[in-house]
């Protein structure tokens, strides 16, 4: 499988997956990074399949109708989002990418729209839920802080340790960790009560 990790303008990721058999690709989060983008598909000659989308704020959605024009692909998000979408998708649907697997997991919290996406069952994209040593502000239009507590200890943190974390941003003291490196490094992912998580973002 063929993954890559862009950081361009700003501190938003952008990922490329691409199946190198059948020359598939995908992207999650095109940000600021499109012209970039469509240069390492065109020169691997990459067929874009798929532009996904871990929730809709504007500096993760930027580049999609100019990577779209570019070289096709459709546009996905969760059912709930108010972006331009081809595609709709809900918690479980399963997308596939050649032959790479791409599992969707709801993570509401950030923004209700709020997904997550599970590669191959190794590499999880986390987009604004879950970053490298924080995660994501829930003080925005639409955050919700009871939602976020369940989609980091009830969805994320009953995955397996040893799959990989690639967020939406590049906070954190490297660029992507792992679940197990998460569980006891993370401050904001210690064993708390519903009610006391929801305190606890409260705080600066």
């Amino acid at each position: 499988m063929f993954f890559k990790q862009l950081r361009g303008k700003g501190d938003n990721f952008s990922y490329i997956l691409g199946d190198e058999t059948a020359r598939d690709a995908a992207v999650v989060d095109t940000s600021f990074n499109s012209n970039e983008i469509i240069q390492i598909l065109k020169d691997g000659r990459y067929q874009l399949k798929y532009i996904l989308c871990t929730h809709g704020h504007p500096d993760h959605v930027a580049g999609n109708m100019t990577l779209r024009s570019a070289l096709g692909g459709l546009v996905l998000a969760h059912s709930s989002s108010r972006i331009r979408t081809d595609i709709k998708v809900d918690d479980g649907n399963l997308l596939e990418v050649g032959k790479i697997n791409v599992r969707v997991l709801s993570t509401p919290g950030h923004t209700p729209d709020s997904i997550c996406f599970l590669i191959n069952e190794k590499l999880l994209l986390t987009g604004d839920t879950l970053f490298v040593g924080e995660c994501g502000r829930t003080d925005l239009s639409g955050g919700n802080s009871e939602s976020m507590y369940n989609s980091l200890f009830n969805v994320i943190l009953r995955l397996n340790n040893e799959i990989e974390v690639y967020p939406g941003h590049d906070y954190g003291p490297q660029p992507f960790s792992t679940i197990g490196a998460e569980r006891k490094t993370n401050y904001t992912l210690q064993p708390r009560s519903e009610a006391e998580f929801v305190e606890f973002m409260k705080s600066p």
